[in-house]
């Protein structure tokens, strides 16, 4: 039986929105459309594809909450979020924004330069629509996040920055969710290939499909 992933949507590149009880927007980039209607914007670090403030904006409902690595306070403060709608995590912290409970999780590369781990960038587990669903940022396969339980993984596939669509694949096969779905393609790096060589090599015991909004 094929998992209902109806509720994750791509808007391209690592723009992931979850409708539930919640909105809640992960990395809003290069929008078409300005709904501005989530609750929640959780940004994975501060490279300028995850970080738009132009494109939060058009996300965003007028008292929505920004959610970031505790590293990017500094960053955030700057483009003129206020203090009383920032929410700082680091790695491993669980927190209940909103009656949304969200739980951080390390996002690095193991030898490539990009992302650190030294940085405190994030992967979120967000719970929402009674399920746990993994956005887990900028990364390879690493000791913390190959901890992760989840529902659904929605993880990069377009290697160069992040892991592989081989790689993501077998990262999912470990972790074993009931859903995964491809990001991190089509805008920069990565290509509708990878995200279909990615289905084809994710168990089929997991429901994996594409939500861009544009394939």
């Amino acid at each position: 039986m094929s998992f209902d992933l109806s509720s994750v949507t791509l808007y391209g590149h690592s723009a992931v929105r979850i409708d539930g009880e919640h909105v809640v927007c992960v990395d809003p980039f290069h929008l078409k459309e300005s709904p501005q209607d989530a609750d929640i914007i959780l940004v994975t670090h501060e490279h300028h594809d995850h970080f738009s403030p132009k494109d939060i904006e058009k996300a965003a409902a007028p008292d929505a909450v920004l959610v970031i690595p505790f590293s990017m306070i500094p960053a955030a403060l700057a483009a003129g979020y206020p203090v009383s709608r920032l929410v700082a995590m680091q790695p491993g912290e669980d927190r209940e924004v909103r009656g949304v409970r969200i739980r951080a999780v390390n996002a690095y590369n193991n030898s490539r330069p990009f992302h650190t781990k030294e940085r405190g960038w994030l992967g979120f587990v967000i719970r929402l629509n009674g399920l746990d669903y993994y956005v887990a940022g900028d990364t390879d396969e690493n000791e913390d996040n190959a901890k992760v339980v989840c529902d659904v993984a929605i993880v990069p596939v377009g290697g160069t920055y992040t892991m592989t669509a081989d790689e993501a694949a077998h990262f999912v096969n470990r972790l074993h969710p009931k859903a995964a779905v491809p990001t991190h393609y089509g805008d920069i790096v990565g290509t509708q290939e990878d995200a279909r060589r990615f289905l084809q090599l994710v168990d089929p015991a997991v429901t994996a499909e594409i939500r861009m909004k544009d394939d």
